[in-house]
């Protein structure tokens, strides 16, 4: 947790406000991570 987000699990559990922070960049990883899937799986089948 600390060296992905800079902040230790005790402060994750606690604050809302980091919780918060930190589940919104999550997200925003994942998505973006599923629109590089996405476009490799394109490019992998011709359909660019």
């Amino acid at each position: 947790m600390f060296g992905a987000h800079g902040v230790g699990y005790e402060v994750y559990n606690r604050k809302h406000e980091v919780r918060m922070r930190i589940e919104k960049k999550r997200e925003e990883e994942y998505r973006k991570s599923r629109r590089m899937v996405a476009a490799m799986d394109r490019i992998a089948h011709g359909n660019a």
